[in-house]
């Protein structure tokens, strides 16, 4: 039974038929415009849900991690450090480790927001979130994880947590992000993406200056201590005394 629950905890999404079709090629010009609206939609959706919730922090990780699994204990101190330096807790919206991060915020009385993306199986919105948003598209979700995020905190997960992190390095390494620290936790767990890092230094593929984006630690306190420097001290950060909302466009803060 157990395994049998496994099984089915790991079944892939399956895509939408408008989603998929659209990663087939090229569709008929109709098809395509109204795809770009619903693009177009699910920004117009996430940046007014989300345009009163910073500075952040955004938490990436697995969501398959439990409570009492030693990454989810991890995260959970983490978001509620994150919190004590003035920080709003962003993830990823749903369980696991975003669920972590986002109840150590709320535990420590901070504000904790999520960006759901909407799957069949797997992902849902968690109980600990003060605000959230549901979108479709990943790229549209991962525009709005980094958007709204002066640091972020990579925790152990799999290809979405690695899509996510290099997305980060990619954007802050070509400058299209200013150099926003990046924390990745838990040493054992990464070292084999440590290592092969160290072999795009010698292949030439990276510089050896791009690994200052990156800290590699196990502490809580080492990762607060190189965000409070590398983001509230080198760009200022300071809380908002008062956000301009329009109670007539339906806009709340949290």
């Amino acid at each position: 039974m157990e395994n049998e629950e496994k099984i089915n905890e790991m079944k892939p999404h399956q895509p939408r038929p408008e989603e998929k079709s659209f990663l087939d090629g090229p569709q008929s010009r109709i098809q395509d415009f109204l795809f770009l609206v619903r693009v177009m939609f699910e920004f117009i959706k996430g940046f007014r849900k989300l345009h009163f919730i910073g500075p952040c922090v955004t938490v990436f990780g697995s969501a398959r991690f439990k409570e009492g699994h030693l990454s989810y204990e991890l995260a959970r101190k983490m978001g509620g450090a994150l919190t004590n330096i003035g920080f709003t807790v962003m993830t990823g919206g749903g369980p696991g480790i975003m669920e972590a991060a986002n109840r150590g915020a709320k535990e420590a009385g901070g504000k904790s927001v999520g960006c759901n993306i909407v799957l069949p199986q797997e992902q849902y919105p968690n109980s600990y979130l003060d605000k959230w948003v549901n979108i479709r598209y990943f790229f549209v979700r991962k525009v709005l994880l980094t958007k709204y995020s002066y640091a972020f905190v990579v925790m152990p997960g799999g290809f979405g947590t690695m899509d996510e992190l290099f997305e980060a390095l990619t954007l802050i390494q070509t400058n299209f992000m200013k150099r926003f620290p990046v924390v990745i936790m838990d040493k054992i767990f990464h070292q084999q993406l440590c290592e092969h890092f160290d072999v795009m230094i010698k292949s030439g593929t990276i510089l050896e200056e791009d690994m200052k984006l990156l800290l590699f630690t196990d502490s809580v306190e080492e990762a607060i201590e190189h965000i409070d420097k590398n983001a509230i001290q080198q760009f200022h950060l300071k809380k908002k005394a008062s956000v301009n909302i329009s109670p007539w466009l339906g806009e709340k803060s949290i």
